[in-house]
């Protein structure tokens, strides 16, 4: 892979490059590639990723200090929590202007229909940069089978939605023609200027279902440029699945072909085998950007990678591969005696990136403050606003009296412990259920029995008993003779996060019951939902766990679609 073409320096400032003034349609300087990530919206169709306004929320602040330049929020038109998330993150992330006059751009996602855009409108507004980002697929096999419609059809429809969308008053609109690399080119670079004549400020070429090859990718940008007429005009943007696990390849090529919006997720998580991965793109970029790549540069603070890798890992419940590129537990990991003594001659010998570059500290198996029984709130407070989590004073309340509590029974706290405590106490669903008391008799001698109070939402009381063939089973089925919700447990799994005997350890649940209409693809599915509980007790952190599952699935009843 190389970039032959060759670009003007970029202005810089103490040897750092700037970030261009923001326009919609252009950007100043042709090395700056656009940053977009759509971590809560694409990363959240990801099954059991599901997330809270308030986790979203968070997401967005972190993804804010990383620099992103557009937080795609998410699908305001799919359900009334993802338009209450989006509004939300539009209102304060989209509003938080740094001293440089960086604010990120907000997007919401609608497909090519009027309801959709409005809807979307009304929650995107509100931000200082906000945008549109609407879609109808293009290949012949969507048109055929998914949407049942005519190339003209289609032609009028995209034409039509993206000047309804800029008579909203949005001027920054971006068009996707949904499973681009598998549409006619040449119908292709028709539905393009069409809606370049029409306001489109960035057009966005998906390999919805991650077919295509490095250089494919690369041709059909260089094609789309060569072809479309008005193209100048807009900014091209890629969107690439991991499928065949190129995400990141095309992605990259994409960029040598002149794509300047790359659109990427948090670990790589999406539908399916996930989104080209924002650090892998972004890294890639910074260690090979004057190499490779052509002077190609982002305006990614790459110190806030580890930290909202870590937030979104633990919101999702989706566990990242230990040999996850830059992430991964082991990215930084050198076990070989020989890569061993190569390190300890020099780092370079075996280490192409510090592990500083993306906010990690060389340590001891442990990163960052240790904190104890002995450590006040004003510690934790600062603490946890370091690792990105930003509470009001009554949620560090409550979270600092369960940190005590820990304390007491281990030596001290690191930063993962804090993790899975902050999210496990406060970055909930006001809970519809909460464990009250719980008591399991198990062994050798029969089955496990369990006995459980759970305190409903208005303050009542219910206590219920339970046997299983383990001490999670009976729990869980002492649980639903409370709740009286038929669900299937699709995923269990439980994790140390720091060692000793006496350290924490995160439970993580994947439930499922109803079906839904998927507001992407139209096609029935079944919902699911994911629960995290933390705690020195194995069997309460899996009862939590599990109440915080049904917690989401019961607060979301009654949603008319789903992602």
């Amino acid at each position: 892979m190389s970039c032959k073409t060759s670009f003007s320096s970029s202005p810089t400032q103490n040897g750092i490059h700037k970030r261009p003034q923001y326009i919609p349609n252009h950007i100043p300087d042709p090395n700056y590639v656009r940053i977009l990530d759509t971590t809560l919206r694409d990363g959240e169709q990801s099954p059991g990723a599901a997330m809270t306004p308030e986790e979203k929320l968070d997401i967005a602040r972190q993804l804010a200090k990383l620099g992103v330049d557009i937080i795609e929020a998410g699908f305001p038109c799919a359900s009334n929590d993802d338009f209450i998330a989006v509004k939300m993150i539009a209102q304060e992330v989209g509003n938080d202007v740094d001293d440089d006059g960086y604010v990120p751009v907000i997007c919401g996602v609608a497909r090519c229909n009027e309801k959709d855009l409005v809807t979307a409108w009304e929650a995107v507004k509100y931000a200082k940069r906000p945008r549109l980002s609407t879609f109808i697929a293009t290949s012949s096999i969507h048109m055929q089978y998914k949407l049942k419609k005519t190339k003209d059809e289609v032609l009028e429809i995209a034409r039509n939605m993206v000047k309804f969308a800029r008579s909203l008053g949005c001027n920054d609109v971006q068009f996707v023609p949904e499973d681009a690399a598998r549409s006619e080119k040449e119908f292709l670079y028709q539905v393009i200027e069409e809606v370049i004549k029409a306001g489109a400020t960035t057009v966005d070429i998906p390999d919805t279902v991650g077919i295509t090859m490095p250089c494919e990718f690369r041709k059909l940008i260089a094609d789309l440029k060569a072809n479309t007429q008005g193209i100048e005009n807009v900014i091209i943007a890629t969107h690439c699945h991991n499928d065949l696990g190129v995400a990141t390849a095309n992605t990259l090529e994409g960029a040598c072909a002149g794509a300047r919006q790359l659109e990427v997720t948090i670990n790589g998580i999406g539908e399916r085998a996930g989104n080209a991965s924002l650090e892998e793109v972004v890294m890639a970029l910074k260690c090979r950007g004057d190499q490779v790549f052509g002077g190609l540069y982002t305006g990614i603070n790459t110190k806030h990678i580890s930290k909202t890798s870590k937030m979104v890992e633990e919101y999702t419940g989706m566990h990242l591969q230990p040999h996850k590129a830059l992430v991964g537990a082991n990215a930084f990991a050198h076990a070989s005696g020989i890569h061993q003594d190569g390190m300890l001659k020099h780092k370079s010998t075996y280490e192409i990136i510090s592990p500083q570059d993306i906010g990690l500290e060389r340590s001891n198996g442990t990163v960052g403050i240790v904190l104890g029984k002995l450590s006040g709130r004003q510690a934790l407070k600062k603490r946890l606003g370091e690792l990105g989590y930003v509470l009001k004073d009554d949620e560090v309340e409550s979270l600092f009296w369960r940190f005590k509590a820990m304390a007491e029974k281990i030596k001290s706290l690191s930063d993962a412990d804090l993790i899975a405590l902050v999210s496990n106490e406060v970055c909930h669903e006001k809970p519809i259920w909460k464990l009250d008391d719980l008591q399991v008799t198990c062994g050798t001698l029969g089955l496990s029995t369990t006995t459980v109070k759970l305190v409903n939402f208005d303050g009542s009381m219910h206590v219920a008993c339970s046997v299983g063939t383990g001490p999670v089973d009976s729990t869980y089925k002492a649980v639903n003779l409370i709740v009286k919700e038929h669900v299937k447990l699709l995923e269990y799994s439980m994790n140390v996060v720091t060692e000793g005997i006496d350290t924490i350890a995160t439970a993580h649940v994947l439930i499922g019951k109803e079906k839904n209409v998927n507001a992407l693809t139209e096609e029935t599915i079944h919902s699911t939902f994911s629960g995290t509980g933390a705690g020195v007790d194995i069997i309460v952190s899996s009862a939590e766990a599990y109440i915080n599952a049904l917690n989401k699935m019961i607060s979301c009843k009654g949603q008319f679609i789903s992602t």
